[in-house]
């Protein structure tokens, strides 16, 4: 009976996807040495052996462009399951020898491919034969291979918005590299905790999203939470670590603005009974959606990213 009961709730586990079936998403999502495509019922539609990733972009083409070991960024055509095209950023461009690791990057107009490479403390943009055709130098302030970056994103204005988790800062460069805005992610009156489940404590900040209105959210990283922040740098909305009915937020990652408003946050090592990624409308802060397969995915799952919805989303 007791083992009926613990399948019973494994089986749970595994399934449940939503509070609302009618929020429910697609989405890429990479977890336990698999790059997977996950259905709105949850259900696994197609997969590949692979291991961790921070970052990921899906193409208007279809392909799945994503990190690959730790300097490396593929291009998968998700038909033949193979690798079409990729960049290692450990062995070109003056790179041989160095330390680096990459954890951002991101598909740019005609086949350019920007990546922040750690290590270098550098971004770069090369075309589809490795040509390099850019490179800004980053300013670190606690340089680490490691952490000298996690997302990067080069905006419509032709500025890089870089997280840099070791430094705990957002920081916006021009195109020149300079840097013209930056924010020092707060600790809150709080002493740093070591770790990376709920108990953690820090500014290690992971993604950043510049709004239509300006404004900047940030994901906090192990400060399990995500702050918006205006240009004058003035916090103006804040989602905690328990503001989420039934929820604790562990290291959060990503964030997808959707069309409607909504934000779409990953939940990083979280631990079994928490779900990985939540949407929710701001506003409220009222839980629309929840992806749950902590026991498929497990406790590493930094980044994901929703299929099925139409109109720019922000990430």
């Amino acid at each position: 009976m007791i083992r009926s009961v613990a399948l019973w709730l494994a089986f749970l586990s595994q399934s449940c996807v939503a509070p609302n079936a009618s929020a429910a998403h697609r989405l890429v999502v990479q977890g336990n040495g698999k790059l997977a495509i996950v259905d709105r019922e949850g259900n696994v539609e197609w997969e590949i052996p692979w291991r961790d990733i921070h970052d990921l972009h899906v193409l208007a083409n279809g392909h799945i462009m994503v990190q690959e070991g730790p300097a490396k960024v593929s291009e998968i055509d998700p038909k033949t399951k193979k690798v079409v095209w990729s960049y290692d950023s450990a062995n070109a461009n003056g790179n041989a020898g160095k330390r680096v690791e990459v954890h951002a990057f991101q598909p740019l107009a005609d086949g350019v491919v920007m990546i922040a490479e750690s290590g270098p403390a550098r971004i770069i943009e090369v075309d589809r034969q490795g040509k390099l055709l850019k490179a800004i130098k980053l300013k670190v302030d606690k340089p680490n291979a490691h952490s000298d970056t996690r997302l990067v994103r080069k905006l419509a204005s032709g500025h890089y918005l870089v997280c840099h988790e070791n430094d705990g800062a957002v920081r916006e460069y021009d195109a020149d590299g300079k840097v013209v805005w930056e924010f020092a992610v707060p600790m809150f009156d709080r002493p740093r905790a070591g770790g990376h489940g709920p108990e953690a404590w820090g500014n290690q900040c992971f993604a950043a999203v510049r709004l239509e209105s300006g404004n900047t959210l940030i994901s906090t990283g192990n400060g399990h939470g995500v702050i918006e922040v205006t240009p004058e740098k003035e916090i103006v909305w804040r989602l905690e670590q328990k503001d989420l009915k039934g929820i604790t937020l562990a290291w959060v990652t990503t964030i997808e603005v959707l069309p409607n408003g909504n934000y779409v946050i990953g939940n990083c090592h979280a631990a079994p009974g928490q779900p990985l990624v939540v949407e929710i409308e701001p506003k409220s802060k009222k839980v629309v959606w929840q992806f749950d397969q902590f026991g498929r995915w497990g406790n590493s799952v930094p980044n994901t990213h929703v299929l099925d919805v139409e109109g720019k989303v922000r990430r």
